[in-house]
């Protein structure tokens, strides 16, 4: 057992494996992932070379079991292997994040075994990608006005499903979607249910890819599903538990994301201080001033708040397994949280950067617009406190 310490103290005993896992992880994010960032940040293209790469390191299924593909590893070893990659680039992170949150965790739990066996085992090994498709161009946090509909065809074989899915992270790339759609609209929320979508048959159409302000070479885009004829055989879960579902995957994907946050912040912060040790100005290092110094300061203290909060709700979602008790709450809290200090902390490093900050000649700026979209994807913000606050004050 090795002790993960912080300024405060013990935090968290890893094991070997997970110390293994770590500096693999590492080693890897800084000598393939770093070398590259830029350049796919500014083209937008998604680097499939290096996703690659990463499912021949296990990384595209570390929670999953051997047996169906994966590296067999736990939560904490999910978020120590999302740190390094997205302290190296957000965008790799959240191809990962993906994959793993909430597609494989997806039919992991709710699938069948033999969706397991069709879609898990490639999606887990990385030799297929996942998309997980709940937004729409007028549905966002409000899930139960969603348009896209699937209706179950006379033979009862197949349920046929319209309509036009957006932002969907992976989605230009994706071979494998956990789709949610209404099949009874008058139910609202327990109208929708919940389909793993094969993207080679007919009817699965990608539309739009969209220009984003950060993690560019993360591929986002529009599915458009036209008369597509989905197997009753895909349905995941249950016919009407689809909503149940999605929260459920976003409970595991906001764990991911909250990692994902503290690898940005700590990239940010490490560089801030080297630039603040190494920076002249009047005569001394910019770090010899109070003000630099404050910032300093505050950025280390969130930092390791935001880290300690997401080892909490990954060992929370560990307990889960064995109490079957939700954790809903520990994965906000880490992912509102640790979120906003990403997104804190980059601002304080491109000012500590001053005119260098502002260019794209130092990786701040790329870390500055990676960290906004944080605070938005799988819960926003102000979506997070509304959870929190709901679970405290047992309101439903």
């Amino acid at each position: 057992m090795q002790t993960l310490t912080n300024e405060l103290g013990p935090s968290l005993d890893l094991s070997e494996e997970h110390v293994m896992l770590r500096d693999a992880v590492r080693d890897f994010a800084q000598r393939e992932i770093v070398p590259v960032a830029a350049e796919f940040d500014e083209s937008g293209d998604f680097p499939l070379e290096t996703v690659r790469k990463m499912g021949e390191m296990g990384l595209m299924g570390i929670e999953i079991p051997e047996e169906y593909g994966g590296a067999g590893m736990d939560t904490i070893a999910y978020v120590l292997a999302m740190i390094e990659i997205a302290k190296a680039d957000a965008s790799h992170s959240t191809v990962v994040s993906v994959n793993n949150s909430l597609v494989n965790h997806g039919l992991l739990k709710f699938g069948t075994e033999a969706q397991r066996q069709q879609f898990l085992v490639p999606l887990a090994s990385g030799e297929k990608i996942g998309a997980y498709s709940l937004t729409e161009p007028m549905s966002g946090s409000d899930a139960g006005t969603m348009r896209t509909r699937a209706e179950l065809n006379d033979a009862g074989t197949h349920y046929i499903i319209n309509g036009v899915k957006s932002w969907v992270t992976s989605g230009p790339v994706a071979d494998t979607v956990i789709l949610f759609t209404m099949t009874e609209p008058e139910k609202r929320h327990k109208g929708i249910t919940a389909f793993v979508v094969d993207a080679e048959l007919p009817g699965f159409i990608r539309g739009k890819k969209e220009p984003k302000l950060g993690i560019r070479a993360s591929a986002t885009s529009e599915l458009i599903f036209e008369d597509y004829a989905c197997p009753v055989e895909h349905i995941l879960g249950e016919p009407g538990l689809g909503f149940k579902i999605a929260m459920t995957l976003l409970d595991a994907g906001r764990i991911g994301i909250a990692a994902q946050s503290v690898g940005i912040a700590e990239a940010a912060y490490e560089a801030s201080l080297a630039y603040a040790r190494e920076r002249e100005a009047f005569g001394q290092p910019i770090g010899g001033f109070q003000l630099i110094q404050g910032k300093i300061a505050d950025m280390k203290t969130r930092l390791e708040a935001a880290r300690l909060l997401t080892y909490n709700a990954a060992l929370a979602k560990m307990r889960s397994a064995e109490t079957g008790e939700r954790y809903t709450t520990a994965a906000s809290m880490a992912k509102l949280f640790a979120s906003e200090t990403a997104m804190f902390i980059t601002h304080q490093a491109v000012q500590i950067h001053g005119g260098m900050g502002y260019s794209k000649e130092m990786p701040v700026e790329r870390y500055f617009r990676d960290a906004k979209i944080t605070e938005i994807y799988e819960g926003t913000s102000e979506i997070q406190r509304v959870v929190i606050a709901r679970s405290e004050l047992d309101l439903r």
